[in-house]
This record gives C-alpha cells, structure tokens and sequence, in this order.
C-alpha cells in the first residue's frame, strides 16, 4: 500500500489534536483504512468498518479484555459507595501514623500508588483524604495535586495489575509480535518516565522540598474549591479485601494458566476471572454484611460500568483499527520508510517525543496507545529494536503528554480533588514533568545505541 499505508494513524492523530476528541478521530482513521482495502469504495468501506469493528468479538481474547474494562468499574463503584475507603483512610490518618509534613506528604504518595486498580479513583481518595492534613501542616493544595498527579498514572503504567495492563496487552497482543506478554512485563524496566517521576515525587515528600512557581506560588495560593466529601466510614475489609483477592488471582490465575510460569500465563483470561471474583466479594460483603439491598447494589454496578463505557468503546475502536492497520501492512512500511532517514538508535527517544506530543494535545494516554502501539511495536521487531524499549517509550511518553497537558481528565480530577486552580497546578507540575521527560530522552537515546549496535 505504499504511504497509503499511514494515511490511517495520521487521520487519528491530525483529527484527534484538532477537535481533541479520540473516539471520532478512532472512527475516522478505521474508515480511511478500510476506503483503502477496498479500493476507494464508499459503500463498501462503510459496510467493512462496521464488519471490522464487530470482527473484534471474534476474538475471545478481546472480548476477554473488554468484558474486563466493564465489569471493573462495577468493582470500582462498589468500593466507593462501601465506606471501606473512608475507612482506611481514617485508619491511616491516625495521629500515631501523621504528625509531620513529611508524614501528611507520605500519605497521598502512598495512597496514589497503592490504589492502582484506577487512577481517577486514586487520585480522589488520596487526594480529598489529605486536604485537611496539608493545612494543618502548612503545605499548599498544589503540592498536593502534584503528589497525586505525579504517582497515580505512572504506579498504573508500571504495576499493570489493571485495565491499563490490561488493554496494553491486547494493543501488543494484536501486533501478532511474539510472546506479548513477555514484551509487556520488559517494558516496565524501559519506562524511565515514570520510574523517574516517582522518584522525584518521593524526593519532594522526603525532603518537603519544593522548587520553580510551586515555590513563589505556595504561600500566596487562596483555596476557594470544594470537593465532595468520601462516604460514611463503614470498615475497612470492604476496600481492602476486594483488592486483595484480585491481585493475588491474577498472580495465581497466570502461574496456573502459565503451567507454572508467569510469563507465560494467559492475561487476558487471568484478569478476567480475577475482577469476577473480586466483584462477586465486594458485592457479597455490602450484601451480607452491610446488609444492603440487591437491587440497589446492581444499580450501582451498572453504574460503575456505564462510567466505564467510553472507555471500553475506545478499546474496541482501537482493536478494530490494529487490525486494519495489520492488513495495510503499516507497520512495515513505517519501518522501511524510517530506517532510511532516521538512525535506529534515535528510534526509541523519537517514539518518546511523539508519544508525549500526542498525548499533550489529545489529553489522552489511553488514546495514544492506541494509535502508536500497532505501529511502534512492528517497528521495533522490524529494525531489531528491543520490543520493550520501544513499548516502554510509549508508555512513559503517554503519561508525560497526559501530565503537561491542560485538558487531560487526570490533571482535572487531580486540581479538583486537591482544592486548587486547574491553571496554577498545570503551572507548578509542568517544570517537573519536563525534568522527567528530558532525563528520559537522554536514557532512550542510550539504551537505542546500545540496543541497536
């Protein structure tokens, strides 16, 4: 297909960074590729978009994977309305446990990277938990919006115990590269983004240091927003053994699928059963031990998945156009076309960039995988590139795009649940966010020379 072959992604992108809405820009991009499979045909090409779109289905792997993406935002909503969060957070706050900035700050960090299972659930808990513990402690509410900002996307990106892992792997998983799972677990030792964004994060708590506008900004910064307070204690088992359960049956789940080994376990199917059951817990303990009413918990878990709805329809969008751009071979053509201008060793630190340009003007991760990964991962195995380098770019360039970014949801939720204005935290966390992106373009450009020598 030639330069036909790109048309598709740079539909995606060019749609996506002018009207900033993914989906369409998705929609778009599976129509273009199919306009080309068949020849320029309108008609046609309606009819095979549609046919692709649905040929998702076909695949138990898939469906696996967006059965998944549902059914954990019914997990997600039962713990919210269960009053295990409040819980344990009042369990945490304690004053034997926070008595010092150093301790108020360690509370949110900790916070945003243990409850991986969702950022934006992350991002809320810790951050509306901790509020009243940075007045007290004479620390601003932008310190907190970066603290949370800062550690929710990249422990997400790094554990992959969650819908992020999750449609990770299928994106790899549908770029037919070997032993994908294997590819996914490499690339968190590449994803030096975030690796270094939770080191400085971890710096900033310990220390209680803070440098550039969220220095001048602290002292002057007037809190005039509220947020919606969390639920009613109730106790904390209903947090914490719902999550507890679906963390150890995944691992359990992919060393029984893997005859033994985790690598070779399946994800998709392990995931799956593991937010099946952690649900099924999380349903039985408000039902039988709260004593709450069935038909109301059902409304609540049918809520939590229409949350989860676009979300889940941007996985499937993403599947159907990997698999159009499987059949215009763009991968290939990709990888042709640039290892005749671009050095290889460039490749790594470029797909960083792009990624992270993306991401900043769509306001989207999720939406980044999916239009890079189908091309990155092909390019890599093309020019003999570690698949995992190039993954791990992608990854860590989504989520540094995402936190410079203005209109990201994440930046939103954070600035709101923190008690501060969305501008000034962008402000204040941007300086960090390019520390971490330009320490991480230097590390891709050395690993891509020592990777592809």
């Amino acid at each position: 297909m030639g330069w036909l072959s790109i048309l598709p992604p740079l539909v995606a992108i060019i749609y996506a960074i002018w009207r900033r809405e993914v989906t369409i820009a998705l929609l778009l991009a599976i129509f273009t590729a199919s306009l080309i499979l068949v020849a320029g045909h309108p008609v046609l090409a309606f009819t095979d978009t549609v046919d692709r779109i649905v040929g998702v289905f076909g695949s138990a792997y898939n469906t696996r994977i967006l059965l998944f993406s549902l059914l954990i935002g019914g997990l997600i909503q039962l713990i919210k309305i269960s009053g295990g969060v409040t819980a344990f957070v009042n369990w945490l706050t304690h004053k034997r446990w926070v008595n010092s900035q150093r301790k108020a700050g360690l509370l949110p960090a900790i916070l945003g990277s243990s409850i991986f299972i969702d950022t934006n659930m992350s991002v809320l808990t810790a951050g509306i938990s901790s509020q009243a513990l940075f007045d007290r402690y004479h620390m601003s509410r932008l310190r907190l919006a970066y603290i949370i900002d800062a550690t929710c996307a990249p422990i997400s990106v790094l554990i992959l115990l969650n819908g992020w892992g999750a449609a990770i792997l299928g994106y790899v998983q549908d770029t037919g590269v070997a032993d994908p799972v294997a590819v996914m677990v490499s690339s968190i030792g590449f994803n030096f983004y975030a690796i270094i964004t939770l080191i400085i994060v971890f710096y900033t708590v310990l220390s209680t240091r803070v440098y550039g506008p969220l220095k001048s900004m602290e002292a002057a910064m007037v809190l005039d927003e509220k947020t919606e307070p969390l639920p009613t204690a109730t106790k904390k088992r209903y947090m914490l053994w719902p999550l507890i359960l679906m963390v150890s049956s995944i691992l359990l789940f992919m060393f029984i699928t893997g005859d033994g080994d985790l690598r070779q376990g399946s994800g998709a199917e392990s995931v799956l059963w593991s937010v099946i059951l952690a649900t099924m817990l999380a349903f039985g303990l408000l039902r039988f031990d709260a004593k709450k009413p069935t038909k109301d918990l059902m409304q609540q878990v049918f809520a939590g998945m229409g949350e989860l709805l676009p979300l889940v329809t941007l996985v499937l969008l993403a599947f159907a156009l990997s698999s159009a751009m499987g059949d215009l071979k763009t991968g290939e053509f990709v990888a042709s076309a640039i290892g005749d201008f671009i050095p290889v060793w460039a490749i790594p630190a470029l797909v960083f960039v792009l990624s992270g340009f993306i991401s900043f003007t769509t306001g989207t991760s999720w939406g980044t995988f999916g239009i890079l990964i189908p091309i990155a991962i092909p390019l890599a195995v093309t020019l003999g590139i570690s698949p995992g380098l190039v993954l791990g770019a992608v990854l860590g360039g989504s989520v540094f795009g995402d936190h410079a970014s203005p209109i990201s949801d994440t930046t939103v939720i954070a600035s709101l649940a923190a008690g501060c204005d969305l501008l000034d935290h962008v402000r204040t966390q941007l300086p960090y966010a390019l520390v971490g992106g330009g320490l991480s373009v230097i590390l891709y450009v050395l690993f891509g020379l020592f990777y592809s020598s």
